[in-house]
């Protein structure tokens, strides 16, 4: 009987090992082993305990490394005497290299040994976000390079560190983009507590720096005492200098060099942050992932691709809003760049987000009013990426919220009847309804099973109608009869919400064009919230420095992150 298999069936067979690939050999995979639980019954049991006992510990090294940095930092900043920023340089210096040794060991060791990854995980670094972490490496490593020419230049009055931080800076941000492209979907199953310690000592340096950026602002109070300096000379004055202010002796030459590498490292300095919040994701991810095997009934039998096919009214107006914003934009940054910006330019920009903002949220409320009515159901299967997609989007978006309650909170005390106060107060309630209905909406989306043609949906009902064939034993008429039912029933319901999921497209797309615009903007320069001076003198430079650092990048970064889930939503509708 074995001998003599249904031609169809052997067919069928050869499908099955094409589109899913056969579960790995029980003698393949590398169990977990903790010696606190090496007294359990079973190894199934062991293994979870010691997975669990592994992210543990993992997990408490990277805390107490971000404590020891936030010390540090913290330290430098309420007494720079006791802590300078050469010691939290050096400090961090050392973490990198340690991080450094790590990844080049994973690249060359942990990764090449047998059967060490065995499962990859498909949701994991798609090529949007590995794009981003290229992206914003190549702008990083410029930035350092910016860095290091200026206190090349300015070598009298600096510390020798500024220019070896940078230098293992670059190292250390080209190894880790190069980790990241090649192996951000990794499952490895070998050296299991070793690799998590090695991505959670990574994410806690990528925190760090992040952290040293956010609140650093060395550079930046320089240019200021430079251009107070310059303001107190052009009205007659002589310059003051606080007997405590260090930064007035690093006076930038009258040359070009100088001026192109002090303006390229105020231009580059948010690609920075940006780069350690994309990477502090990704290694979570894989982080996530270290010993998940991945059932071979989970992986999806077919990937959905972006087509733009059925949308007409999203491109359009979105493509309306890019050009608008694109304007909008080189318009303020020639008022801005080229002398002290006026009020109509400030006014110019905060109504373009007034008109655009209130747009885009009634768009994401009728997608999540769409989404309700549909009859999909929700995608229930554990999926890391998606969780992590969800804590990202909440905790980014925490970034513009923050800023926009300080800025209503600094022009309500002062003077909400102007103009421009009004405009900008306005600005802020809508930015704040604007992030929460357009995470309703993509989380929501996101949860959603993906729609599948009903040309696919037959297909899939013959494979498995056939992988059945052989238990059930089913006469042709009955398969024809059961593929013919399951059609017409699906065909029906296609027809009847082929407009919801029109309608979905068609926002998502819109929503997708505008969170682009939404990012350009603040990412190459336009930053009205510190340049207009009006929430700057209310809080203080260096504490609104702090506000607008923690809260910008993290606005860059979620506009970013929603192009990524709008996208997924566009396609699984």
């Amino acid at each position: 009987m074995s001998g003599n298999k249904d031609p169809k069936q052997k067919s069928c067979h050869h499908c099955k090992s094409k589109s899913v690939p056969a579960p790995p050999d029980i003698s393949t995979i590398h169990y977990e082993k903790f010696w606190l639980y090496r007294h359990c019954s079973s190894v199934q049991q062991r293994d979870r305990q010691a997975q669990k006992a592994g992210q543990l510990f993992s997990g408490l090294l990277a805390m107490n490394v971000v404590f020891l940095g936030c010390a540090f930092i913290s330290s430098m900043i309420f007494n720079h005497v006791a802590i300078t920023l050469a010691e939290v340089w050096i400090l961090l210096s050392i973490l990198k290299v340690l991080c450094l040794c790590w990844i080049i060991y994973y690249l060359l060791g942990t990764s090449r040994q047998p059967h060490a990854v065995l499962h990859r995980d498909s949701h994991a670094g798609p090529i949007w976000i590995r794009g981003s972490v290229l992206l914003f490496g190549c702008f990083s490593i410029l930035l350092n390079v910016f860095h290091i020419g200026y206190s090349t230049i300015l070598i009298e009055c600096k510390s020798k560190v500024e220019i070896v931080f940078p230098s293992i800076e670059i190292l250390f941000i080209c190894t880790q983009a190069i980790f990241l492209w090649h192996h951000s979907k990794d499952c490895i199953q070998v050296q299991h507590n070793f690799t998590r310690c090695g991505l959670m000592l990574t994410i806690a340096t990528n925190l760090l720096l992040w952290l040293l950026a956010v609140t650093n602002d060395t550079l930046h109070m320089e240019i200021e005492s430079q251009l107070r300096e310059v303001e107190q000379r052009f009205a007659g004055k002589a310059p003051f200098s606080h007997p405590c202010n260090e930064t007035a002796l690093c006076t930038c030459p009258n040359t070009t060099i100088c001026k192109v590498f002090q303006k390229g490292y105020i231009l580059l300095y948010p690609f920075n942050t940006e780069y350690c919040l994309v990477c502090c994701s990704v290694l979570y991810v894989m982080w996530k992932n270290v010993g998940r095997r991945i059932s071979h009934h989970h992986l999806p039998h077919t990937k959905p691709k972006f087509k733009l096919q059925g949308v007409v009214i999203g491109p359009l107006l979105g493509a309306i809003a890019v050009i608008i914003g694109i304007c909008v934009f080189m318009m303020y940054q020639i008022q801005v760049t080229g002398s002290a910006p006026s009020r109509q330019v400030f006014i110019m920009y905060y109504s373009y987000y007034i008109v655009l903002l209130p747009l885009m949220s009634v768009g994401a409320v009728i997608g999540t009013i769409i989404h309700a009515l549909e009859k999909r159901e929700l995608d229930t299967l554990k999926n890391p990426t998606r969780s992590l997609d969800v804590v990202l989007l909440m905790g980014a978006a925490l970034g513009q919220i923050g800023m926009s309650y300080f800025s209503i909170v600094a022009l309500v005390a002062t003077d909400p009847v102007d103009l421009l106060n009004s405009l900008i107060v306005s600005y802020s309630v809508l930015l704040i309804i604007q992030n929460i209905t357009q995470n309703v909406f993509i989380i929501d989306g996101l949860h959603r099973q993906h729609f599948v043609s009903p040309d696919k949906e037959q297909q899939m009902k013959e494979e498995q109608n056939h992988e059945a064939y052989d238990q059930r034993q089913v006469s042709m008429l009955e398969l024809g009869q059961e593929i013919q039912k399951v059609s017409l029933s699906y065909i029906q319901s296609y027809s009847n919400l082929s407009w919801k999921r029109r309608v979905l497209r068609e926002i998502s797309f819109f929503l997708v064009l505008c969170n682009i615009i939404l990012w350009v903007m603040p990412t190459f320069g336009a930053h009205p919230v510190f340049e207009n001076g009006l929430e700057k003198s209310f809080y203080g430079y260096s504490t609104w420095f702090v506000i607008v650092n923690f809260g910008l990048p993290l606005g860059v970064f979620y506009r970013m992150h929603s192009v990524g889930g709008l996208l997924e939503v566009y396609v699984t509708a």
